[in-house]
């Protein structure tokens, strides 16, 4: 029974991680999309122009790493209280 919930455990662990990528890259997609779309409206105006989204694009995916970090901090952090919490159950189960 225990060693089941250790699995159900792993493979939570495994989707959260899964779960943050899938939104950091959806996250970098939609941003992609937004320049793009940018460009595409700003057309042949000026070359500072798209520049400028280009740099923005940067600022934003800099961003956008900073909270893929934070995310993952967070994710370790509670996987961490969760095999805490895992260890203090096997303890009093083996009292």
């Amino acid at each position: 029974m225990l060693s089941r919930l250790q699995e159900l455990r792993k493979e939570e662990e495994t989707l959260l991680r899964v779960k943050a990528a899938l939104r950091d890259q959806l996250t970098r997609l939609k941003v992609e999309e937004l320049a793009l779309q940018s460009m595409m409206r700003s057309g042949e105006e000026s070359v500072a122009a798209s520049s400028s989204a280009a740099e923005e694009t940067q600022t934003t995916l800099g961003q956008m790493d900073n909270e893929a970090a934070i995310n993952q901090t967070e994710l370790h952090l509670s996987l961490k209280h969760h095999e805490e919490e895992e260890e203090e159950e096997e303890e009093e189960s083996d009292s």
